[in-house]
């Protein structure tokens, strides 16, 4: 049975620009036409701005077309009549939870839609148990809203929808802000609603394994429909998905390379798992293991030293929490390092300490060797010299231009207008923004457009640390391959600092040199990449992860193989898998 119908759907997003009152029109959904059968489960993929959040929003009626309709279950979500009853039949879970949190307490706030539906009492405290224990959130019931970490609001936003029951949930990067173990977390729920309760999933991300287990899979492009079938069928399409800017299973991707090198491997192992079994019965001809020197740290220049850091949120309340605690930490000149741990582990909190955001409840913070709480310093100078580009960058853009935008911070630093023009000019130049953009509205740049002229509002403070938090969240493949490019370009070209917070084990793998490791507010674990990294079995059970190559050579090895386990690039892999493998 067809529970969505989407026929000859257009949208059209029209801009106004104030000064010459022209308006433009962007086409986001073009002519698509699709049919979802109740209880499949349906994964859309794309890059940023093929549309894929447009269509989102038509679904459950947020969003009405310019041309054609969506019927849900037969009713037109055209007709405002008809609306109460869409909206229960499908639940949406946004991006960004900040959109969706309504409460002051997370039970009051996942019971917020079950109560709108005038449930029963008691059938209401049944749904708020089953959404908080399907996103693992029973012990946050009573927890102020305010004081979770952006991925323990994504769980709450999911629980509330979970708590209606609808029919339908469409769900747009539901895992942007989770760490490895509550995406899995939360794609295994989707998958036992889908199977177990017949509820239709529609599924937008970025993570292609979140979609191999997908009934269907869609890929979306300027606005269309390109590709549509079983996953596995639209992932063998590897040049084509590689040209849409989106990425294959790593898995998928190895076996590709590997075929180019000579290799005639079967194309149809989608997770790392089934590759190190398709790998072990072809066979190795011998087996490597490659010793890489962990580097001695030398006498550095050092810029940021955290010692006996605790910080307690509410303190003397019911709500009192420790946040971090015993913290020492120290950052040199030219580090790159990673911070990583599950979501709530305290990461943002930390990095807030770096610039006297938040000052601790006890301990110390030195820059530059100098305490800054101390002789009453002032905070101004400490921030200009550590810059933070917090989560979703773009909502730190406020000017009517890109041009005044970037020049905000260094006009309130009271520079000279030519030092001012000197600045913006270069930090818009070193994200690669060039002059045609001056003049735009920030607000009407690509999401990875907007990052990097957020990026270029701190760049032109010329800090001499840069923290970036989750920076890569929501964007494709694509764009965070190309914003992590830009960053390693910065350290390179400025010699910044800089500290990357994320919970991709990928990212953090490729670029960083060190990486210090937060669980439940204490240090788990801090040093060299490869130090950090050899340590799988812990890291998985603190919810994280180890880089998927990584993850490929830990498996052979736990099946008698002695490979180097610190491998955590797709062209490395493959060159050692071509070197041992037997041809087949």
């Amino acid at each position: 049975m067809k529970f969505l119908q989407i026929k000859n759907l257009s949208f059209n997003y029209v801009s106004h620009n104030e000064e010459t009152g022209e308006k433009t029109s962007y086409k986001a959904i073009d002519n698509i036409s699709l049919d979802i059968e109740e209880g499949s489960f349906v994964a859309i993929l794309g890059h940023n701005g093929s549309g894929k959040s447009t269509l989102a929003k038509h679904l459950s009626g947020i969003l009405k077309g310019h041309e054609g309709e969506v019927l849900v279950e037969g009713l037109s979500t055209t007709d405002e009549k008809n609306m109460w009853d869409i909206r229960k039949k499908v639940g949406m879970v946004f991006q960004n939870p900040d959109n969706q949190i309504v409460a002051t307490i997370v039970e009051d706030d996942v019971a917020f839609g079950a109560e709108n539906l005038g449930l029963e009492r008691e059938e209401i405290k049944k749904r708020i148990d089953f959404g908080l224990n399907a996103v693992n959130m029973q012990d946050f019931r009573h927890s102020t809203t305010s004081n979770l970490s952006g991925g323990q609001k994504q769980r709450i936003a999911i629980a509330g929808i979970l708590a209606m029951e609808p029919k339908c949930i469409v769900l747009d990067e539901p895992t942007a802000m989770l760490d490895p173990r509550g995406r899995k977390e939360v794609i295994e729920t989707i998958k036992k609603l889908n199977k177990e309760k017949g509820i239709t999933i529609v599924l937008i991300t970025h993570y292609m394994e979140e979609v191999i287990d997908a009934d269907r899979l869609i890929i979306m492009e300027k606005g269309k429909v390109v590709l549509d079938d079983i996953p596995l069928n639209v992932f063998k399409n590897v040049e084509k998905i590689k040209e849409l800017k989106l990425d294959v299973p790593e898995s998928m991707e190895i076996i590709y390379n590997l075929n180019k090198k000579g290799h005639n491997i079967p194309l149809d192992s989608l997770s790392i798992e089934d590759l190190a079994k398709k790998l072990i019965n072809i066979g190795f001809n011998k087996s490597i293991y490659e010793h890489i020197e962990n580097n001695i740290e030398q006498e550095q220049e050092e810029k940021i030293k955290l010692k006996d850091i605790k910080y307690i949120y509410s303190p003397k309340t019911v709500f009192e929490k420790i946040a971090l605690d015993n913290i020492n930490l120290t950052i040199n000149k030219g580090d790159f390092l990673g911070i990583i741990g599950h979501t709530g582990s305290g990461k943002s909190t930390l990095i807030q300490m770096f610039n006297a955001l938040i000052k601790p409840s006890f301990g110390q913070v030195y820059i530059n060797r100098e305490e800054i709480y101390s002789n009453n310093k002032p905070l101004k100078d400490i921030r200009q010299k550590v810059g933070v580009v917090f989560q979703y960058p773009e909502y730190q853009l406020f000017e009517e231009t890109v041009y005044k935008d970037v020049a905000f911070a260094p006009i309130n630093m009271g520079l000279s207008k030519e030092e001012v023009d000197k600045r913006v000019k270069e930090a818009l130049n070193t994200v690669f923004i060039d002059e045609s953009y001056y003049n735009k509205s920030p607000f009407e740049l690509s999401g990875g457009e907007k990052r990097r002229v957020a990026i270029a509002g701190i760049l032109a403070m010329k800090p001499e640390v840069l923290i970036f938090d989750e920076l890569t969240a929501g964007l494709d493949p694509y764009g965070r391959e190309e914003i992590l490019s830009q960053i390693k370009y910065m350290q390179q070209k400025l010699d910044t600092t800089i500290v990357l917070v994320s919970h991709s084990m990928d990212d953090v793998s490729k670029t960083c040199n060190k990486v210090f490791v937060l669980n439940n507010g204490n240090m788990a674990l801090n040093g060299m990449v490869t130090q950090v990294f050899e340590n799988g079995k812990m890291l998985e059970s603190i919810g994280l992860d180890i880089p998927k190559c990584s993850k490929l050579f830990h498996i052979l090895n736990e099946n008698g193989f002695n490979f180097n386990t610190n491998i955590f690039t797709i062209d490395k892999c493959v060159d050692i898998l071509n070197k041992t493998l037997n041809k087949c």
